[in-house]
């Protein structure tokens, strides 16, 4: 089992940086990939950013390329995403995932919100 907790949410303004955090429980080590989901009021949940396990390859949706970053710190069972460049489009509730073989795991989300 393994639970994921994220954090480093908030209120900023366009243009601004937040750097989300996602600390799981359990070891990520052997999770297939981790991921950055995001959820709009309204809208379906998307697919943010991914990492494989080793950190080698990583895939961004094309509205958030060039302006987040993910990273992945197996020691210390964190992923990490770091957001620049935000826009009042990049408000939603961030969800990390660990996708295992046989499970998948959610956070309970955080909220980020950019005002223009």
């Amino acid at each position: 089992q393994v639970q994921l907790v994220e954090s480093g949410g908030g209120l900023v303004q366009a243009g601004g940086s937040l750097r989300l955090s996602c600390a799981a429980s359990g070891s990520i080590f052997r999770a297939n990939a981790m991921g950055w989901y995001r959820q709009a009021p309204g809208k379906q949940r998307e697919l943010v950013a991914a990492i494989s396990r080793g950190g080698s390859t990583t895939n961004y949706a094309d509205s958030v390329k060039g302006r987040f970053t993910i990273s992945r710190d197996n020691a210390k069972n964190t992923v990490y995403l770091q957001m620049n460049s935000l826009k009042p489009e990049d408000t939603a509730v961030y969800y990390c995932n660990a996708k295992f073989s046989l499970a998948d795991y959610w956070g309970q989300g955080t909220q980020v919100t950019v005002s223009s």
